[in-house]
C-alpha cells in the first residue's frame, strides 16, 4: 500500500503515518523530521497531521510525549481561519547530539553536531591508519571523550565513524582496506562501542558523506565521488544510499580503465584512482580531472543519475578546475541526454565527518538509509 501523500502546501512527498501502537516509533520519527524541516518558524499539530495522514489525536500524544522529553518546544502561534490561534511547535536541536568522525588514511576529524546537524565542535589530529589497530582505536576515543566531556550523558546518541572500504557496514566489520591490509576482519564498531560504552556505527567515508548530502535533501539520484588520499563514490538512487547486497558498493576507484597500466594498492593495475592519484602526484591536476571525468561518465552512462558531486581534500585543493574537467567529459558523452550537472559538494574538509554523524542523526527522523 501506497502511503505517500504530497503536502498541503505542494512541497515534497512525506510518508504518511500508519495509526497503529507497533508504529509508534515510526510515526514518532515522521513527526520529529517534519519539525526537524520546520525550523525556527515551527509547525502546528494540524499541519503535523496533515502532513503525515496521522488523526490529530495520534499528533498529540506523540507531542506530548516529545514535549516530556524536551525533544519539542512550542514556537509561538500562528492565526487560525476560525476559533483561538493554533499553537506552533519546533524541535529542540540540543536536546540531542551525535560525534561524526572520519578516519582517514592520514588524519582524524570529529565533529559533535545536535539534533539540527549543526556543528557545535569540531577536531582534527594526524592520525596514521597504519599505526595498529590500539592505538587507532584509542586515538578515536581520546578524540571523541574530549568533544563529549561538556553534554549531558543522557543527551548523546552515539558515534558514527566513516573511513576508507572496502567494510562491513551491518556489522561494523572493516575488510581489506586499500593499503592496509592488516586490517582486514578487524570489529572496528564494537571495539569502539567496548571502549566508549555507546552505540557505534561504521560506515565507508563515501557512503557517510553521501548519507549527509541526502540528508540534506539533495537530488534523489546523485553520485559523490570523493578524491583524497584514494578515491572512491557514495551512491543515492531513490533518495537512498546505495550500499549493496554485501554493503559493498562505491568501490568506484577500483574500476579498470587501462589494462595493464599502472598498479594500484588494491593489487589490481589500470584503476582510475591510481590513474588520478598518479597524476596528482606528477602535478597534472587537469589529467587527473580527465581521468575522474572519464569514470564519472560510466558511472552516469550506467545509473543514471540526476547529479554529481565532487569532495575530498584533493579536489578541494582545485575546485573549479576539477568541476570542469568532469563536467567536459560528461557532456562529451551524454550529448542529446541532456546535461547532468556537476557540483563541488558542499561541507568542505568536514563533510564526510559530519555525515558519519547522521548515520546516528538520520534513525531518528525515520530517515536512515538501507
Amino acid at each position: 500500500m501506497d502511503r505517500t501523500k504530497k503536502s498541503a502546501s505542494g512541497g515534497r512527498p512525506v510518508t504518511a503515518g500508519v495509526n497503529l501502537l507497533g508504529l509508534r516509533s515510526h510515526n514518532t520519527a515522521l513527526v520529529l523530521d517534519l519539525l526537524r524541516t520546520a525550523g525556527t518558524e515551527g509547525i502546528s499539530r494540524l499541519e503535523l497531521a496533515d502532513r503525515t495522514g496521522l488523526t490529530p489525536q495520534a499528533v498529540s500524544k506523540i507531542t506530548a510525549r516529545l514535549r516530556e522529553e524536551d525533544l519539542a518546544t512550542e514556537a509561538g502561534h500562528r492565526a487560525s481561519t476560525g476559533g483561538k490561534p493554533r499553537t506552533v511547535l519546533r524541535l529542540v536541536p540540543e536536546a540531542g547530539h551525535a560525534l561524526g568522525v572520519h578516519l582517514d588514511r592520514d588524519e582524524l576529524r570529529a565533529v559533535l553536531v545536535d539534533l539540527d546537524g549543526t556543528v557545535v565542535g569540531e577536531r582534527c589530529v594526524a592520525m596514521d591508519l597504519g599505526s595498529g589497530a590500539d592505538a587507532v582505536v584509542e586515538g578515536v576515543a581520546g578524540l571523541a571523550e574530549a568533544l563529549l566531556s561538556v553534554l549531558r550523558p543522557k543527551s548523546v546518541l552515539g558515534v558514527g565513524v566513516a573511513l576508507p572500504g572496502p567494510l562491513d557496514h551491518g556489522r561494523g566489520v572493516l575488510h581489506r582496506v586499500t593499503g592496509f591490509p592488516e586490517w582486514d576482519g578487524f570489529p572496528l564498531r564494537d571495539a569502539l562501542a567496548h571502549r566508549l560504552g555507546m552505540p557505534v556505527a561504521v560506515d565507508k567515508d563515501t557512503n557517510a558523506a553521501a548519507l549527509g548530502l541526502a540528508v540534506g535533501d539533495e537530488a534523489a539520484s546523485f553520485a559523490y565521488l570523493h578524491l583524497g588520499t584514494g578515491l572512491g563514490a557514495g551512491l543515492v538512487i531513490g533518495g537512498k544510499v546505495h550500499r549493496g547486497a554485501r554493503t559493498g558498493a562505491g568501490e568506484f576507484g577500483h574500476q579498470v580503465i587501462q589494462l595493464d597500466g599502472p598498479p594500484c594498492g588494491c593489487g589490481n593495475r589500470g584503476c582510475i584512482e591510481a590513474l588520478c592519484l598518479g597524476a596528482v602526484a606528477r602535478g597534472d591536476t587537469e589529467e587527473a580531472a580527465r581521468v575522474l571525468g572519464a569514470g564519472a561518465a560510466n558511472l552516469v552512462g550506467l545509473l543514471d543519475i540526476d547529479v554529481v558531486l565532487l569532495g575530498g581534500r584533493t579536489v578541494t585543493a582545485a575546485p573549479n578546475l576539477f568541476v570542469r574537467g568532469v563536467q567536459t567529459a560528461l557532456d562529451a558523452r551524454t550529448q542529446g541526454m541532456g546535461t547532468v550537472p556537476v557540483r563541488l559538494a558542499p561541507g568542505g574538509p568536514r563533510g564526510v565527518a559530519e555525515g558519519a554523524a547522521q548515520l546516528l542523526l538520520a534513525p531518528l527522523f525515520g530517515r536512515a538509509a538501507a
